[in-house]
Parts: structure tokens; sequence; C-alpha cells
């Protein structure tokens, strides 16, 4: 199904198909529009996830920054690589098993190369899972050489929890952007573990949402969509995934999943809005992304927006 509209200059440039599920408290369908059944990767949106089994795994982070680095894709500004580095205590940046990528953050990535620096290991967005998951290794004696081999006991540990929180069995197995195991759900499995973190009152879920929730910043950085949204929506928790993916929930156990068709990283964030608008979130943030700007020649000449179908289905 359509779910998003590219409008330029008045005409319909392009649009965007995809699946969306939004759950009820209670778990029932308020939404599900598309495929929502069919397995997809859910990429960097199933770190809070990982970091709910590493901490069940006996990894014992040093604060809520360290457990908030863990689920984060972070923009690479210096106060993330600060705490990726904490996180790995007395292991060398070598151990880090990502490849080397610049930061995500274009002053950052300037600032970087403008010093004499390059891509490394620790700039790489997923640079905080891959040291959780390191620690996790050390605080168990694991062997750390080989700890993203799916395998290993950590890896293990990970589907196990993703499986508990999704109240489904992980579909496929596959290889991550940054190297590490990746693992299917459908969406609505997805969108049941982001409830179970986001309603936990207690254990290491608790702990993940707590740390998400403090510290919004330290999950995306300057200017990202996942960090505006856990700012100005009380109680969300919220994870954007490469190739289209977003998944939230909200402190009542409402919750959302989309998987964008093509990839397009823009026309999530508008099926998002609106599906937790449908929930019953609120507030300004909402309606300052619930629309991206087209640029043309350096002015705003159309908007990325909610498709009609989309909208009629909404009510």
């Amino acid at each position: 199904m359509i779910l998003v509209d590219v409008v330029r200059s008045g005409y319909l440039e392009s649009t965007h198909a995809g699946s969306v599920v939004a759950l009820r408290p209670d778990g029932s369908r308020a939404l599900s529009v598309g495929d929502p059944d069919r397995p997809v990767f859910p990429r960097s949106s199933n770190k809070p996830l990982q970091a709910v089994a590493l901490l069940g795994a006996g990894w014992t982070p040093g604060d809520s920054q360290e457990l908030a680095l863990a689920t984060a894709s972070h923009s690479g500004e210096p106060a993330h690589l600060d705490v990726v580095r904490r996180i790995l205590g007395d292991l060398d940046l070598s151990a880090l098993g990502c490849p080397a990528m610049l930061p995500l953050s274009e002053p950052a990535a300037h600032a970087l190369l403008a010093g004499g620096g390059g891509a490394s290991p620790l700039t790489m967005n997923c640079s905080g899972k891959h040291a959780a998951m390191l620690a996790t290794c050390v605080a168990n004696g694991w062997p750390v050489e080989n700890y993203l081999c799916p395998e290993h006991p950590v890896q293990q540990a990970i589907i196990a929890g993703i499986e508990r929180l999704a109240g489904e069995p992980v579909r496929h197995v596959a290889v991550d952007g940054c190297g590490a195991p990746q693992h299917a759900l459908s969406l609505p499995g997805l969108a049941r573990a982001f409830a179970a973190v986001a309603t936990a009152t207690a254990g290491p879920a608790r702990q993940v949402a707590d740390a998400m929730r403090s510290h919004p910043f330290l999950v995306g950085g300057t200017g990202r969509d996942v960090t505006q949204l856990m700012q100005g929506v009380p109680g969300l928790v919220a994870k954007d995934g490469a190739e289209g993916v977003y998944a939230a929930a909200l402190p009542d156990g409402s919750a959302v999943a989309l998987k964008i068709d093509d990839g397009a990283g823009r026309a999530r964030t508008p099926v998002l809005v609106a599906a937790l608008r449908l929930l019953g979130a609120t507030g300004p943030v909402l309606d300052e992304l619930a629309t991206a700007a087209v640029l043309g020649g350096g002015a705003v000449v159309g908007e990325v927006r909610v498709s009609e179908q989309l909208s009629r289905r909404l009510g």
C-alpha cells in the first residue's frame, strides 16, 4: 500500500509503499496496513531489544548513559564517542568488530577530517552496541575475538532475549551492515517487543527504557528525529532502523512498527507520526515531524507527507 507521497511544486513526484502496524495497549491492532506479518529485518530498531538481552546476560553498565549508547545509532559526536570508550573499559579500540566509518553527523565528520583524523570503528554509528557486546563477553569470561559469530554465547543470548520480548521466534538471521547478526521479526512482533520495554516496571527492560528516556541525545544526536521524538513525547521509547524501519511505544503499551518497502528513510517519520497520533500521542514535535521539506535551489518547493490512501485508513 502507498504510505507516503512526495509532492514537488504541486505535482506528485513519487510515492513510497510499505507496511505499518499500530497496537493498542491490549495488543489488538488499531491499524494494520500492507503486509505487516511478513518478516523484515528491523536493522537498528532491534538495538533496544539487544541491549535488554545483554543486561540479562550479565552486562553491568557503569551508568545509564552507557546503556543508552548501547541502543544507539549515534551520530559520532564527541559525547557519543566518550561513552563508547567508557563502555570498552580496558579493551583496546581494535576489539571493535564494526567497520570503519565517518560519523553520521556532518559537522562531526568535518571536524574529524579537519583535525587529521579519519574513519574508524569508534566513529561508526553502531560502535556502542558492539562495545556493549564486548563488555558482556568480558563480564562472563567469554572470548572477545569471535563475538560476532552467530554461535558465540553473546549472540545466542541476544537471539533468546529478542524472542522473549517479541513473543515469536526469530524468522531469519543475517549479517547486519555493522557485521553483527541481524534478526528478522514480523512488525507486530517488533511492536510487541517495544511495548514490553516501554511498560516494564522492573528488570533489564525497565533499565533500557529509563536510559533511553533519560538520554535521547545519546540514542541519536543533534537534529536526529529519534532524539526529537523522545524529547517531545513524554515516555516514548523509539528507535529508527536502516532501510525504512521505525518502531516506537508509548508508556501505556500502545506501539507502532513500520517498514518502507524501498528503504527510504525520508518516508518513515511521517508514517510513524501519523500512527502515534492515532494511538493518542500529542505534542508540538509531532506537528514538526509530520512532513519533511522537499528542496529546490535551496528553497522549500514541496513536502514528503502521508498519502491520501493512508490518511483515509487513519480516519
